[in-house]
C-alpha cells in the first residue's frame, strides 16, 4: 500500500504525467525533454528524480548522456503502465507534446541515417564476403527456442537488426553495445519501426547490467572475432541465461583474409567449430545444434557458422556435463 500512494503522490502532477506520457513513447535525455516541454532542466530534472525513486522511471547512462524511460518491470512500472491507459486520447497538451516528440525523432533518424551513409559502402563490402544476411536471420531463428520470447538480450547489437528480427516474438528485448554511435543508429531504427518493447543499452560484454538467470535467448552476432577474450564474453552470456535459455552465436569459420583484421580490428579469423563448443561446456552450457552456411557467388569467401546451446535445467546431472566436455 505504501509503494502504491508513493507512485501516486510521485505521478499526481501535470507535469509529470506529460514525462510519464512522453517516455512511455520513447526513451529521452533531459535535454530532449525540456526542448518538448519548453520547461527549465532543473524543473524537469526534479521530476523525473521524484518518479525515478518512486519506481516508474528506468534511469540508465550512456557515455556522457542520460536517458529516462517508462518502467516496464516492478510495482512500480505496473502503476505506470495503468496510468498511461488513464490519460485522454485528445488532450491538446500531450497532443503537442507528441507532436515536438516526433520532431526530436526525425532529428534522430536524420543523424542515424547520415551515419549509415558514411559507413554502407564499407558494411556492403564486408557483407559481399558471405551469404546474404537474410539467410543467417532465417538460420538464427530456426535455431531460437519456440514460441514467445519473455525476455531476449542481443550482446554486441551493432545496428539492433536482430532486436528487429526478434521483436515479433519477444515480450521485452534489449540491445548491449558499447559505441554511443551504434547504439544512437539502433534506436533511431528501433523507433522508426514503433518497437516500444525493445531497447538498447551501453554496456560491457564482460560485464553485463543484467541480473542472472533472467533471460530466454542470448545472441551474439558477428561480434566474438572483435573480442580479445571472446571465451570469457560467452560466460558472461551463460550466465544471465535462465535454465533452458539458449544462446546462438553467429560468427565465421576459420579463414585467411588477412585484410579484415589490419581494416576491420577483427582479431581473430574466425572459429573453429568444436573451439566455441568448448567454450560453451566450460561456460556451463550444453552444445545443441551448429549450422554451417558456405560462400555462395564469386566475390563470397566466408563460412558462417551458427552454435546454439542450452543453458541446463537445475537437475541435468554433473556427469552429463562431463560427458558434454569430454566431446568438445
Amino acid at each position: 500500500m505504501d509503494g502504491l500512494v508513493a507512485g501516486l503522490r510521485a505521478a499526481g502532477e501535470p507535469t509529470r504525467l506529460r514525462l510519464l506520457s512522453l517516455l512511455a513513447q520513447s526513451e529521452l535525455t533531459v535535454t530532449e525533454l525540456t526542448q518538448i516541454m519548453r520547461q527549465s532542466q532543473p524543473r524537469i530534472s526534479r521530476h523525473l528524480k521524484l518518479m525515478g525513486e518512486a519506481g516508474l522511471l528506468d534511469r540508465f547512462r550512456e557515455g556522457s548522456w542520460v536517458f529516462y524511460r517508462l518502467a516496464r518491470t516492478g510495482e512500480g512500472g505496473a502503476l505506470a503502465q495503468s496510468l498511461m491507459a488513464l490519460l485522454p486520447k485528445n488532450d491538446p497538451v500531450l497532443t503537442r507534446d507528441t507532436e515536438r516528440l516526433e520532431e526530436v525523432r526525425q532529428g534522430r533518424a536524420e543523424r542515424a541515417a547520415a551515419f549509415f551513409r558514411e559507413n554502407a559502402e564499407e558494411w556492403d563490402r564486408i557483407r559481399a564476403l558471405y551469404v546474404p544476411e537474410a539467410r543467417v536471420e532465417a538460420a538464427m531463428q530456426e535455431l531460437a527456442p519456440k514460441g514467445r520470447l519473455r525476455s531476449f538480450l542481443d550482446l554486441g547489437t551493432g545496428t539492433g537488426r536482430l532486436l528487429e528480427v526478434f521483436a515479433d516474438r519477444s515480450e521485452n528485448a534489449v540491445g548491449i553495445d558499447l559505441s554511443p554511435e551504434m547504439l544512437a543508429f539502433a534506436r533511431a531504427k528501433v523507433e522508426e519501426r514503433g518497437l516500444t518493447h525493445c531497447q538498447v543499452r551501453q554496456g560491457d560484454l564482460f560485464d553485463l547490467p543484467v541480473q542472472d538467470d533472467s533471460q530466454d535467448l542470448v545472441t551474439l552476432h558477428q561480434v566474438l572475432h572483435y573480442l580479445d577474450d571472446p571465451a570469457t564474453a560467452l560466460a558472461e552470456a551463460a550466465r544471465v541465461l535462465k535454465p533452458g535459455g539458449r544462446l546462438l552465436i553467429a560468427d565465421f569459420a576459420p579463414h585467411e583474409l588477412d585484410f579484415l583484421r589490419e581494416e576491420q580490428a577483427h582479431r581473430r579469423l574466425g572459429f573453429a567449430p568444436e573451439e566455441v563448443t568448448r567454450w560453451c561446456v566450460r561456460a556451463g552450457l550444453e552444445p545443441a545444434e551448429i549450422a554451417e552456411l558456405p560462400p555462395e557467388g564469386d566475390e563470397a569467401k566466408l563460412t558462417v557458422v551458427i552454435w546454439a546451446a542450452e543453458k541446463p535445467s537445475h537437475g541435468k546431472s554433473e556427469g552429463a556435463a562431463r560427458r558434454a566436455l569430454e566431446e568438445a
